[in-house]
């Protein structure tokens, strides 16, 4: 009975993986037809109704531009992405505010370090800029109206109306010349 069963199930278990590889090898193109190429169409549609198909696309036309933007996100508006998605982390606690623009390779992440001072998912509120390369991590809030620099670390709360940017830049004099070789671990 049980071999059986197996035969019969067979080809339903090769059509499926026949639809997921065609799902994500033309997640894009599924993306532009069917959502009129918004990925916040599809994402509401995977909240309002989820289904393992409408996660799988929306996470893999996500991963064509190495972005993860989780689903248990809370957007109080649809955020500007100017760049695109590319290289785009907001987890999947985290709560954003209407009116942010994200550029490029920013992560708004979690610290899920037990026993961490900030443990948690970070709050951002309305009308806030946040630079290329920017990473907020773990439990903090950043108030309305903020501007976040290029390449700024935070990790605790930022009060309304302020600019964040990282100090200038720090020359280490080195006595004897480097060796900037770069060594493969492949051999």
């Amino acid at each position: 009975m049980k071999m059986l069963k197996r035969i019969i199930l067979f080809p339903v278990r090769i059509a499926n993986c026949l639809i997921y590889v065609f799902i994500r090898e033309h997640s894009i193109l599924i993306i532009r037809t069917l959502y009129k190429n918004d990925i916040w169409k599809l994402r509401d549609s995977c909240l309002k109704k989820r289904t393992k198909r409408k996660e799988l696309l929306y996470y893999s036309y996500l991963q064509t531009y190495g972005a993860w933007i989780g689903l248990g996100a809370k957007f109080e508006d649809k955020p500007t992405f100017p760049h695109s998605y590319n290289g785009i982390f907001i987890s999947h606690n985290a709560h954003i505010g209407k009116n942010v623009t994200i550029f490029q390779q920013v992560t708004i992440g979690s610290n899920a370090t037990i026993g961490s001072k900030n443990q948690g998912s970070p709050t951002i509120g309305d009308n806030v800029y946040i630079g290329c390369g920017a990473k907020i991590i773990g439990n903090c809030t950043l108030g309305n109206n903020i501007r976040v620099g290029a390449n700024c670390v935070i990790t605790k709360d930022i009060p309304n109306n302020c600019v964040c940017v990282m100090k200038g830049l720090e020359v280490i004099q080195k006595d004897k010349i480097l060796d900037n070789t770069w060594i493969s671990v492949n051999g």
